[in-house]
């Protein structure tokens, strides 16, 4: 079963490389138009989307998340906000106090942006265009929001490249749908499917490049795959500071 719009879905890949050429205003206000169509919990549309396109800005935020130099190559950057500020001067013009304590508070932003960021990459892919998700933007939040010019009660969750892709994505396999789908309750029986994406993953060759020594064994390397790959990832502590600045930010998270 397909159509155009399950194609355009599978055929996405992240693009690290643009050509330089500026994107019309028309085009950026159509791409966030388009994302504002999104589903929203309660319609509080509890976002905004920074769109930066001043070079400088753009190199700077290029250091600021990771030193990746293709957020200075293409020629827009969104930077998607989880923003209760304005539901502040809702509830001042009604004459009420907006509650934003709670965890709850800040995932209702948070999934607004995720919801309403990926209606924005379909709709940029439909018009030609290849996007990368960065959420490295969170490397250095403080900084972000102060080169954003970002109030109280709006967090930079994630970032987007927006450009004309240099040449076409790679796309990379994703996990077989047993692993991920589950029916009526939840399978733990996934350990064949994670071993089969494993071999997957490595028949691309993207980790080719990071085979290590066995220790005290000449010749040999360690298995490094998918598995190795996503294991050494997790089980390390990243962004621990985030509860401090989202609490700066007036999100206490109780």
């Amino acid at each position: 079963m397909t159509n155009s719009t399950l194609d355009l879905i599978h055929a996405h890949g992240s693009v690290r490389a643009y050509k330089t050429d500026p994107l019309p205003a028309s085009m950026v206000e159509t791409i966030v138009a388009a994302a504002q169509r999104a589903s929203s919990s309660s319609n509080l549309q509890a976002y905004s989307v920074i769109a930066v396109t001043d070079a400088a800005r753009r190199a700077r935020l290029a250091e600021l998340c990771g030193k990746q130099m293709f957020i200075a190559q293409a020629p827009l950057f969104l930077a998607w906000c989880a923003d209760l500020a304005r539901l502040d001067r809702v509830c001042a013009l009604r004459g009420y106090s907006q509650s934003t304590e709670y965890v709850e508070n800040f995932l209702i932003g948070a999934i607004d942006v995720g919801i309403t960021a990926q209606n924005a990459a379909l709709a940029a892919e439909s018009l030609g265009l290849g996007i990368c998700y960065v959420g490295s933007i969170r490397n250095n939040p403080r900084e972000v929001i102060q080169l954003l010019g970002l109030p109280r009660l709006v967090f930079p969750v994630v970032g987007m490249t927006i450009g004309v892709p240099e040449k076409p994505p790679t796309l990379r396999p994703r996990l077989p749908l047993q692993a991920v789908l589950h029916r009526e309750c939840y399978n733990f029986d996934q350990d064949q499917s994670l071993r089969e994406y494993d071999r997957t993953m490595a028949a691309t060759g993207i980790y080719d490049q990071r085979q290590v020594p066995v220790p005290g064994k000449p010749g040999e390397v360690e298995e490094y795959g998918w598995l190795e790959h996503t294991a050494r990832r997790v089980s390390q502590a990243t962004r621990a500071f985030m509860r401090d600045v989202l609490n700066e930010q007036g999100f206490a998270l109780k």
